[in-house]
């Protein structure tokens, strides 16, 4: 069985266009995700995306190893460009097939790679969310990233707790998009 490949280019694009907008200003300013400011979630988007991208690479190290709450992430003074780059790498990481194989490693968990996958496709729809809800701006994530995102937390749930808290309940007939944060524990209705 062949496992498919997702192409994470598109999301990580929008991610970088998000993250683009993103004023100084806004830096200081509250997001969906408890206890982290705009400027953490931004540290936080360039440490899994190089956590990541070496969890495909199989280049098993500091990056893979440490559990993402063990500090609160943060930008330095070259994000800007820093962010871009290694949302880049991360795709073009994840588009080699042996990345989708074998076992590797993220936030010190051993996983599959195919799982290893989904799960980045979930962080990068989610906190996709979570910068746009945050900093004002329109947000439509890539389709086939959000589908995968949403069966992951699909998966995830079943005992009604998501990876980032308790399931808030959406209607069924709620967009896509609304369905998967839910899942992920944020409420759809989030504002700053």
């Amino acid at each position: 069985m062949t496992t498919p490949i997702l192409d994470l280019g598109p999301q990580t694009r929008i991610l970088a266009l998000l993250a683009e907008a993103v004023t100084d200003e806004q830096l200081p300013g509250r997001t969906p995700c408890p206890d982290l400011a705009v400027r953490n979630l931004l540290g936080h988007l360039l440490g899994l995306s190089v956590a990541f991208r070496d969890a495909a690479r199989k280049d098993l190290g500091a990056t893979t190893d440490t559990p993402p709450n063990t500090v609160v992430p943060d930008i330095g003074p070259g994000w800007r460009e820093e962010l871009p780059k290694a949302l880049d790498e991360l795709a073009d990481a994840w588009r080699d097939p042996a990345a989708w194989t074998g076992m590797t490693r993220a936030g010190g968990v051993d996983l599959p790679g195919a799982v290893a996958g989904a799960v980045v496709a979930d962080e990068l729809v989610i906190h996709g969310w979570d910068l746009a809800r945050a900093t004002g701006h329109p947000y439509a994530p890539d389709p086939e990233a959000l589908t995968s995102a949403h069966g992951f937390l699909l998966a995830a749930t079943a005992e009604g707790n998501g990876p980032f808290g308790p399931v808030v309940p959406v209607p069924a007939e709620a967009p896509l998009l609304d369905r998967a944060v839910g899942l992920s524990g944020r409420d759809p209705e989030w504002r700053p």
